[in-house]
Parts: structure tokens; sequence; C-alpha cells
């Protein structure tokens, strides 16, 4: 436990690979008790948080400009540390097949600046096997050293909830595990000095790896159930949400709504599972399903916006549509995966190019990522339709009335009101005449 002593005694040093929502919070943490050296290799983001501001909004600007974590995008710098914690992002190709570049590309340059003594933590969602037979021959060939022998590795999958004020890094109890007894204390008595909550010791690495993603994988079945029972109350002309308040009242109902699943999490978590399994010959058939169906959700609610403009007698391609909310959840900036876009896309498809606005989101991100040309809601205006996709707490502030100022000069009736997440009371809004949809 020396590394452990050095830790604390702010000898040795801690590294955080990756300073986006995942690593960012918890270089923030360690950086109360340790010496931390946070890294990435966006030299943009970098420059933000030296200045002390916080683009990923987990924190916020007053917190990073309190910091002690060392901000930098010179790798070299990994050498000083003993501990390294790696928390890349994890994506999905096209194919929906696992895309483990980012955190290769990590590992080796975590690799070439490795020195003996050290223990490599990786916070990456990935399948069971990624961080033994992947990342540790990728650390072996970069340093030349060699595993076990004069470095450890690990893994502790992430379980931050970006947008989440209640749920947080020390609040949340932390899986750890290592490639054997010593580490795995190690890492454990490091992690404890930030999870007030404690630690979950798994067995094994590959425990810690499945762990994580059928966790999300599991919240993905739930939601996609509730999305297909959407799709077929929509039919039935019953209000999901009416049957999801009178379900609720019985005391073991899982409190589950139906809605748009993107994000860096459930929407991409369920795919590393089924490639794994795949793998060694077994073909998923729930999680895959559940996955189909929320892919799925997008189209579905661009027919039913289609649908409404048409009952309004709209001239469809003529149609100005607003969509309030990009992200992929409330309250955070993060676009990354975000479903909302399969609306935005399948409008397009039938010729409206909507108009898009969001609070938190980046302008100039949304731009480079899904070609994108944000407005801020005061030049919204004439509008037929209003989609309310993602519920930011800035729009739960709103009343319908504040809505109706964005809407063209025209009759109630030829007026649509998408509300993806049934935000507003349905009856108020047809009482004044407008057409609503919800999920």
């Amino acid at each position: 436990m020396h590394l452990y002593e050095g830790l604390v005694s702010r000898k040795e040093n801690i590294a955080l690979v990756g300073l986006g929502y995942v690593g960012m919070p918890i270089a923030v943490s360690f950086a109360e008790k340790v010496n931390v050296i946070g890294f990435d290799t966006n030299r943009h983001k970098i420059d933000l948080y030296k200045k002390g501001f916080d683009p990923t909004n987990e924190v916020g600007d007053e917190v990073i400009k309190e910091t002690s974590v060392d901000f930098t995008a010179d790798e070299e710098r990994l050498k000083e540390a003993k501990f390294i914690i790696v928390a890349v992002p994890t994506p999905i190709n096209q194919d929906k097949t696992p895309d483990l570049s980012p955190v290769e590309g990590a590992t080796r340059m975590v690799g070439r600046n490795l020195t003996k003594g050290a223990v490599v933590v990786y916070e990456s969602t990935v399948y069971p096997g990624v961080t033994e037979d992947i990342c540790i021959p990728l650390l072996e060939e970069e340093s030349g050293l060699t595993c076990g022998v004069d470095f450890k590795v690990g893994y502790s999958p992430e379980r931050i909830n970006p947008g989440d004020k209640v749920h947080r890094l020390e609040n949340i109890i932390k899986i750890v595990s290592g490639m054997d007894e010593e580490s795995l204390e190690l890492i454990a008595k490091v992690y404890e000095l930030v999870i007030e909550v404690g630690v979950h010791r798994a067995s094994s690495i590959k425990v810690a790896e499945a762990a994580k993603v059928v966790e999300n994988s599991q919240r993905d079945i739930n939601i996609a159930f509730m999305n297909e029972l959407a799709m077929a109350f929509d039919r039935m002309g019953i209000n999901t949400m009416e049957v999801v308040e009178a379900m609720n009242t019985k005391w073991n109902s899982l409190g589950f709504t139906p809605g748009l699943v993107g994000g860096h999490c459930i929407g991409v978590d369920p795919y590393y599972f089924v490639y794994e399994a795949e793998k060694l010959g077994y073909h998923s058939q729930i999680v895959l399903a559940g996955r189909r169906i929320n892919d799925g959700m997008g189209d579905f609610i661009t027919d039913a916006i289609i649908k409404k403009l048409v009952l309004a007698g709209k001239k469809v391609r003529d149609a100005r549509v607003g969509v309030f909310g990009l992200t992929f959840k409330e309250n955070t900036p993060d676009i990354r995966n975000t479903k909302v876009t399969d609306i935005i896309n399948g409008l397009r498809t039938y010729g409206i190019e909507p108009i898009v606005t969001d609070p938190v989101a980046d302008i100039e991100e949304a731009a480079k990522e899904y070609n994108i040309q944000m407005v801020s809601p005061e030049k919204i205006e004439n509008l037929d339709c209003i989609v309310l996709a993602v519920t930011h707490d800035e729009y739960k502030k709103m009343v319908f009335t504040d809505f109706e100022k964005y809407f063209a000069d025209i009759e109630n009736n030829e007026k649509v009101f998408v509300d993806v997440k049934s935000m507003l009371n349905q009856q108020e809004v047809e009482e004044k005449g407008y057409l609503y949809w919800s999920l």
C-alpha cells in the first residue's frame, strides 16, 4: 500500500485521462484529497478549464475556478502519475458494433508514458474481456513493461448520471475490481477517498465490466417496454401517461416512462453486450429487441407529427416546425447520440427544415456534429407546430401560454403541439383548440 500512502501524502499523483462528463467530476473530487493531473487531448477544452469555465456544466464554473486539478494537454505529464484513470468515451460504429478506438488510443498513449509501479484503472464502458484481452497487451507493447510485475491494472465502471444533481459521484456506490487481490485493495482504498457511500469489490475485472453493460441494458429494456406500450396505446386512443400514473399506484411498479433513448450509456452499452455475446455464439433476443424498439422511436414520433400536420390542413413540406430541445436528456449540454436528431432528420425527409432551439446545448457543436443551425427562442415565430422534445428545467417553468407566442397568427385548430414527454396538460391544450399529441 505504499502507493496509497504516497497519494494521500501528496508525494504521488493521480492522472485522469479524458476530462468529459465523466472524467472531469472525478478529477475534481480526487483533487480535494490528492494531487491530480487532468489530461485531455482537446486543447480547447483544457483552455476553458484553465480559465475557470465548465463546458460540461457538471460541477459549474465556480468549482472549476477553485479546483487544484492541474489541467494539461501534454501527454508526457502522465509520466508524473502512478495512479492513472482512463475515462474516455466508448461509442459504437455505424453498424452498431463497439468502437474501441478512443480507449485503444488512450491506452497506447498511457503505455508510452507508463512508469514502473503504476496502476491503470479503466472507467470506460466496455464488454467483458476488453481490459485484459485488449488494453493490457497494448500497455505492455507501448511501455515495454510487464503487467503484474511492473504495473497493475483494474476496472471501475463510471456511474455518473450527467445532469443529475442528486445522484452524484460521491453518493453512488462504486464498483471496483483489480487483476489480483493486491491491486483490488489498493484501487478500493483510493476510490474510498471520494466515494462517501463506499465501494463494491467485484470478484474479477470481467464481472465489473459485465455489471456496467447490463445495468444500462436493464434500463434500456424497461424503457423499450414502455415505448412499446406507448405505440400500442396510441392506436387505442389511450393516454399512455395516464396509464403509467395509474399503474404507479402499486408498490412494485418500476416507474419507467416512454421516451427517446440516446446518450453515451443506455443507447450504446447494450450493443457492447450483444456484440460479445454473439461472438461467443449467443444471439441476444430481449436486449436486441429492446434496442430496436428504442432506436425506432424517432421515426414513430416523426410519423405522429406528420399525421397531425395533415389533420391541421397543412401542406406538409411548407410547414414551419419548431423543435425545442436537442440534448440527449434534460439539463445537460451533452448532444452525443441524441435521438432528437432522428426526429429532425425524419422531418427533413418530408421537406421540412425544423427550427431548433435548446437553452443548454452548444450551438457550434450542434452545427459541427449534426449540421443543425440552432437559433435563440427570440428568433422563433410563425410556427405551425411545436415539438417539445426535451423537458429542460427552463421549459418546465413555462406554461402553455408561454409557448403560444411562437405560433403563427392562424386559427388554433391549425396549430399542432407535440409534447414528447407529456409535460403539459393535454386537456388545457385541447380546450384551446390545438391539435395535441404526446408519447
